[in-house]
């Protein structure tokens, strides 16, 4: 089987089989970082000073008051560090700051016998600020020209031409909020030196290699020095991708300076405070379409709001600009991206890493431009979806894009779309003060790092004389099922039975070099990489294996544990036992295993290439129930149709789009970062920093019904085993929940009128908004009643004035509802 997606006869792919550690998740005993903490004899930990400004300089620092406290051991300061002062990778990240650019920011950290020791000597530590001035919003940042990083543009033809141009123009502005992470296990690091002076660090990181490089780069050491083991993660979403470097850093120069074992744990209030979040976006954008309600041009500035440093706020927007098209083919389009630097946490990596970002403007574009083009939303939506022989802006063709109209016209059918919307229609005719919407949306993402270099993974599988499988390879585990997906490929490659492969932890001695587990590519590349080794350990055990059969090795066969010959029927010999007259051969059982994405380009100075090996697609169906008195709602049933290839794992499949759909409705419609904008003595704190003020999706936010469905006969050539990958484009299908909220609101005025709603769409929000359509439809009846007594007036008094036109103006520079924009 030397095809990367061909599987062979009874394969452990496309088995539903429950997460690896699902038996140790629910009895409690899968480890985590801080649950190593116990075997660490005279482990220190480590307590944070933070900041109380959003923008200061630290005058004074001073230290003995801390080390007065009883358990107190050490206070690390910029003093300690032997390397270089820095947690990022832009050389903007200072691990211990001499100017505080955030309200929470840790000026220093303070090492102790326990935990309470610690937090009392950094509650002694005294810290003189002089207070800067501040920035917080991206309306102040954009007002006050504050950037960093580049300012990319995305462009295809004229877009200027093609608006001036365009019979139906539009323009407007949308502002999106950030997201918490919130996973259940918070920042956690441990780390400790052994006898030759190897450190040693635990961590809680999707990133094993890049905390490896950078605790190595604060420690002035050489990567070879340090090692970096992730067993599991309790959730990471994007915020353990970059978020976690200087956190291990903290803990490695403790161990190294007190020669101690020193564990690093954010409370769940240090970690919404000090750690980045999903980017906040701004977009200022004008369209134009055709008679028929297709796209003919998009002219868009979209800003995110970066925080205090890059982090990895360049290739968010950067995917934000790639994925602004969504699921829609726009002939000319130009969009400039740029990132705001404001005084709050750095955003960082936060599942789909700015695509849902993009997608979400041209959704909220579609939503709001189709009642003035007077085209229900759903068709407006199918009649600009891509179709076969299109390429996106930045120059990749679209290939399956007949997928999207597929999945499009299947997942109507089994949504019974058709009559569930007429049945809306009837419901709000029948309740005055308690409305229905239903929407449906697509889901167009692509598949691989913007940076190419990226796309490559390692791994080393052993297998033992007696036939049992050990695989490690680069990817890391945060409950996404990437283990159990690593070990059936292993044995889908080998041909044994799943319970013959084991897997050894994440570690930067076994595997280096890795990419983050991120961009939804843990499977592709990590399956590909472990596919490769377990192919070569295969080919020489058939050649083993052939010699004894007396065949050509390319007609032996591996399946479920028992090696054969195409034609042998009545003879077979146990997988162990191929292994072991390997052993005595003197062949090797052991490999290490590589996979690079081929067919990647992108010139990212001119954003034009190929980025993505492929793209997922999907599109749901979502229904919901809106109270006119207090914008509170009901999600009653979502339908979901998702392409994931051939999945390698159905029920982790399943489970990911279910999570990730959930999390997204959460983004779109719960989840409101606030922070404190005042000019008083709180400015910059955050005010939603535990889940008691920071609203999660729970069980109660779940639909009524859901129902989810794998798209069919969908195998994706050239990725492992012909699956493709699910973790980040699911949270998208969350699109049709918001844009049903927003024709739940609408419901209440007239069917013309566009309707602007905020995101996340809070039940706060969708009340504001419903209550601009009461308003919206008390003017129009008002109106209309004053035309009727003028025309009565008219009547009785001769010659009546010419009537008042109340129809939209048609003029290509101006739309009714949505803001003209100049031409220019």
């Amino acid at each position: 089987m030397k095809s990367l997606a061909e599987r062979p006869v009874n394969p452990a792919v496309g088995l539903t089989v429950p997460h690896e550690s699902a038996a140790l998740h629910v009895t409690g005993t899968a480890l985590y970082t801080d649950d190593l903490v116990g075997r660490m004899p005279g482990c220190l930990h480590a307590w944070p000073v933070q900041a109380p400004h959003a923008h200061a300089r630290v005058a004074a620092l001073r230290t003995e008051g801390a080390m007065a406290v009883p358990g107190v051991v050490r206070v690390l300061t910029a003093a300690d560090v032997p390397g270089t002062n820095d947690a990022g990778t832009k050389e903007d990240e200072p691990l211990f700051p001499g100017e505080v650019m955030y309200y929470g920011h840790a000026v220093c950290w303070v090492l102790g016998e326990t935990l309470e020791a610690a937090r009392l000597g950094a509650a002694a530590v005294e810290v003189e600020y002089e207070v800067l001035p501040s920035l917080l919003t991206l309306t102040e940042a954009i007002a006050a020209g504050s950037f960093q990083g580049h300012q990319p543009t995305l462009s295809r033809g004229d877009a200027a031409g093609a608006l001036e141009a365009a019979p139906r123009r539009f323009a407007g502005t949308f502002e999106l909020g950030g997201q918490e992470h919130f996973y259940l296990e918070t920042h956690a690091s441990l780390a400790y030196v052994d006898e030759a002076g190897q450190v040693f660090i635990h961590a809680s990181t999707q990133h094993p290699s890049e905390t490896q490089e950078i605790a190595a780069h604060v420690l002035g050491r050489s990567s070879s020095e340090v090692t970096v083991q992730c067993l599991r993660m309790g959730g990471g979403f994007g915020g353990k991708e970059m978020q976690p470097h200087g956190l291990a850093a903290v803990a490695a120069l403790g161990a190294v300076l007190t020669g101690r074992p020193v564990r690093l744990r954010l409370n769940r209030t240090q970690d919404m405070t000090m750690t980045g979040k999903r980017h906040p976006f701004h977009a200022d954008w004008e369209v134009g379409f055709d008679d028929d309600g297709r796209f003919l041009a998009l002219r868009a500035t979209i800003t995110s709001d970066g925080g205090w440093c890059l982090d990895l706020s360049e290739p968010v927007l950067a995917r934000a600009l790639c994925h602004i098209d969504n699921s829609y083919f726009i002939p000319d389009i130009e969009v400039h991206g740029r990132i705001a630097k404001t005084n709050k946490t750095s955003q960082t990596a936060f599942r789909g890493f700015g695509g849902p970002q993009g997608m979400l403007v041209i959704e909220d574009i579609l939503g709001r431009c189709a009642p003035t083009l007077g085209i229900d939303p759903t068709e407006l939506r199918r009649r600009n979806l891509y179709v076969p022989g299109q390429s996106t802006p930045y120059g990749q063709p679209v290939r399956h894009a007949e997928r999207l109209l597929d999945i499009w016209t299947r997942l109507a059918g089994l949504a019974d779309l058709e009559s569930r919307a007429a049945a809306v229609v009837r419901f709000n005719e029948a309740h005055e003060h308690t409305k229905r919407g239903i929407a449906m949306t697509p889901v167009k993402f692509g598949i691989s790092f913007n940076l190419t270099a990226f796309n490559q993974a390692g791994a080393l599988v052993h297998v033992y004389k007696d036939g049992s499988v050990l695989i490690n390879h680069g990817g890391t585990e945060m409950g996404q099922g990437l283990h159990t997906k690593m070990r059936q490929v292993a044995a889908t490659a080998l041909g044994i039975p799943l319970g013959g492969v084991r897997l050894a932890p994440t570690r930067t001695d076994k595997v280096p070099n890795t990419s983050a587990t991120a961009a939804s590519s843990g499977a592709d590349l990590n399956g590909g990489a472990v596919k490769n080794a377990c192919d070569q350990i295969r080919d020489r055990l058939a050649e083993v294996a052939a010699r004894r059969f007396n065949i050509h090795p390319d007609d032996v066969r591996f399946v479920d544990g028992r090696v054969t010959g195409i034609g042998f029927h009545d003879q077979d010999l146990a997988f162990a036992e191929v292994v072991n007259d390997a052993y005595f051969q003197r062949i090797p059982l052991f490999a290490a295993g590589y996979y690079r994405t081929e067919g990647l380009h992108w010139d990212a100075a001119r954003m034009q290439g190929e980025p993505f090996k492929y793209f997922s697609y999907g599109a749901a169906v979502s229904e919901v129930e809106v109270d006119g008195f207090t914008g509170a709602y009901r999600f009653l049933r979502t339908d979901i149709v998702h392409d994931v290839g051939d999945s390698l794992s159905p029920l982790v499949d399943l489970g990911q789009i279910e999570g990730a759909f959930v999390q997204g409705a959460g983004w779109l419609t719960l989840e409101e970062l606030r922070w404190d904008t005042s000019d008083g003595p709180d400015r910059g704190r955050l005010a939603t920093q535990a889940a008691s003020t920071y609203k999660l999706p729970a069980f109660s936010e779940m639909p009524d019904v859901l129902n989810v469905h794998l798209y069919e006969r969908a195998t994706e050539s050239g990725v492992v085993y012909g699956s493709k990958a699910v973790g980040e484009p699911p949270l998208m299908l969350a699109f049709s929940v918001r844009e049903a909220l927003r024709a739940a609101a609408a419901a209440f005025g007239p069917v013309d009128r566009p309707l602007e709603l905020a995101s996340p769409a809070t039940p706060e929000a969708v009340f504001w908004a419903l209550q601009g359509a009461r308003d919206a439809l008390a003017e129009t009846l008002g109106d209309a009643a004053a035309e009727a007594g003028s025309q009565v007036a008219g009547e009785e008094g001769g010659a009546a004035g010419p009537p008042r036109q109340h129809s939209p103006d048609r003029s290509p520079s101006r739309e009714r509802g949505l803001a003209p924009r100049a031409r220019e």
